[in-house]
């Protein structure tokens, strides 16, 4: 391992990082954050008014109003949904896929997906732009693991994450190259000069799940190894503490220890903090460490083998190839967060891109946090200490997360506690205090911070202009942006859009059996939020009579 230098002396951020020694949390209440800090300067950022009817549908036509209605009805008898993946299986035995496909396509497909590929979504694309709505390209193909974890009601409020299935490496690299296409269509798809363009993409699309989250576990290890000599839990390791340590797992101390503490200490602080430790050892460094292991352990049973690192330096290599072709482009790339047994392996490739990448004028990576995971604002707050340390711009997609139920059930299955916040109200805090503390430190930062809220609670992103407001955030800047789902909660996405605000449709495209697990999804979340269905529906009935009435008048 090379040491890097490190602009800040660890020891002058040690207060910063107290939330390394125990589990940290953010502050759940706003006003706190609010009273807390100094307040810089005021905006006066209008809250739209999403009751209106015109604005949201004025992009619509009458026939695409109808088809909504249609939709949103059939999300709400269960008996369908429940059976919906059944029910189409027997449907293409029956009647063929070409058939059932056209019908796909005339109702739930043509709703909630823009197209099969990215030529033949640009008038999907070009439709949102006019009515001042900006697109985020993404790739629906997914496996049908994800149909399990839905999330239930917490999960159907965002914008969510899903896995990909594997079948080689020939398989990724055709993924690469859709997604470095779906690049190079977003930068198309803006005009000259503009500076909003995002691209999603999923880690999981990229390699072998299973080395994903074999690799998680190596390096949950790692930290809690990090736990293990820290031993007075103050966040820090002092050269005495490193030695203790060392020689109760590994046999050449005597030869590695100052070399090694050097190495991680290059400013010579006489400690060694986690952000050091995490950022300075990375997964391909296991193998070499574990040769000295005086035992095996969960560290070394997890260590990835030597054909498992080829294959994920492949898998981090496209995940490169990508960051500098959106670098290259000017366009966002937003890492899709999946579930919880990948995602400490997809935050370190996120890491990596963002301290290469995110070092230009603007962040390039954006990395994707589940506000259900009861750990999301340790791992955020430790991700901005790190990208204030190492000295690059931070981005940030935050949605209330997905797959509530599988999460649940694996841990049950593990003897393990409950990742998820036990209810929907503290999702509902952790979220709006993440969002308000991240644009309160970006109002004090010297770096940039930018935010994608993607969500579709409204009362969120309310809040969010009141902190937008508070910290003197005009809603054209680049600080924070909205996004909602193809086909659902466009009463957000319109009128932000209409009000001057930054906001975004994911919108997703693939071919029919691509997309279907996806569809199911967006099926089942708007069956379990009946209130929400029930909104959209008399939104839709209200402009369908007002057209009706107009025309007959």
């Amino acid at each position: 391992m090379m040491a890097r230098r490190i602009p800040k002396p660890l020891i002058q951020l040690a207060h910063d990082l107290s939330f390394c020694r125990t589990k940290c949390t953010l502050s759940l209440s706003r006003n706190n954050h609010i009273q807390n800090y100094e307040v810089l300067s005021t905006t006066n950022n209008p809250i739209p008014d999403f009751e209106d009817v015109r604005i949201t549908f004025e992009s619509k036509s009458t026939k695409e109003l109808l088809r909504a209605k249609t939709c949103f009805q059939t999300c709400k008898i269960p008996l369908l949904v429940d059976n919906a993946e059944s029910l189409l299986l027997a449907s293409r035995k029956m009647f063929g896929g070409r058939i059932v496909d056209a019908l796909l396509k005339a109702t739930i497909y043509g709703h909630f997906c823009a197209g099969e590929d990215q030529e033949r979504i640009r008038p999907v694309v070009q439709k949102l732009k006019d009515a001042g709505v900006g697109s985020i390209l993404d790739y629906a193909a997914e496996n049908d693991e994800t149909i399990e974890g839905t999330g239930g009601v917490q999960s159907s409020n965002e914008t969510t994450a899903r896995e990909y299935d594997y079948e080689s490496e020939a398989q990724c690299d055709q993924h690469e190259s859709t997604f470095l296409q779906c690049i190079n269509d977003v930068a198309t798809n803006s005009k000259r000069g503009e500076d909003n363009g995002y691209a999603a993409i999923k880690v999981t699309a990229l390699g072998n799940p299973k080395l994903l989250a074999r690799l998680s576990t190596a390096i949950v290890e790692a930290k809690r190894l990090f736990s293990i000599f820290d031993m007075n839990a103050d966040g820090l390791i002092s050269r005495e503490d490193f030695e203790f340590g060392y020689n109760r797992f590994f046999f050449d101390g005597d030869v590695r220890i100052k070399e090694i503490f050097e190495e991680f200490d290059p400013l010579e602080t006489g400690f060694i903090d986690y952000i050091t430790w995490s950022m300075m050892l990375s997964p391909q460094d296991l193998p070499e460490i574990i040769k000295s292991c005086r035992s095996s352990g969960r560290l070394s049973d997890s260590c990835p083998t030597d054909e498992e690192i080829k294959l994920l330096n492949s898998m981090y290599n496209r995940g490169r190839r990508l960051a500098k072709g959106a670098a290259k482009c000017g366009v966002r790339l937003l890492i899709d967060a999946e579930q919880v047994r990948y995602q400490p392996a997809i935050d370190n490739l996120v890491l990596g891109l963002q301290r290469q990448f995110n070092v230009a004028d603007k962040p390039i990576i954006y990395n994707t946090y589940q506000c259900y995971l009861r750990d999301s604002p340790e791992r955020l707050r430790t991700d901005v200490a790190r990208s204030e340390r190492f000295g690059y711009h931070f981005g940030a997609k935050l949605v209330r997360g997905a797959y509530m139920e599988s999460e649940r059930e694996l841990a049950e299955s593990l003897n393990l506690d409950d990742p998820i916040h036990p209810t929907i109200e503290e999702t509902h805090e952790c979220y709006n205090s993440t969002v308000d503390y991240l644009l309160r430190y970006s109002s004090r930062s010297n770096f940039n911070v930018e935010i994608m809220c993607a969500t579709h609670n409204q009362e969120s992103i309310v809040n969010a202009i009141e902190s937008m407001n508070s910290y003197g955030i005009d809603r054209r800047a680049s600080t924070i942006c909205f996004a909602q789902l193809y086909g659902m909660s466009d009463h957000l996405t319109f009128n932000l859009g209409k009000y001057g605000y930054r906001s975004y449709k994911y919108v997703p495209y693939g071919e029919v059996d691509e997309v279907m697990s996806y569809l199911l999804r967006r099926a089942k979340e708007n069956s379990a939020i009946l209130g929400g269905a029930t909104a959209e529906l008399n939104m839709i009935g209200t402009e369908l009579k007002r057209r009706f009435e107009k025309a007959f008048c």
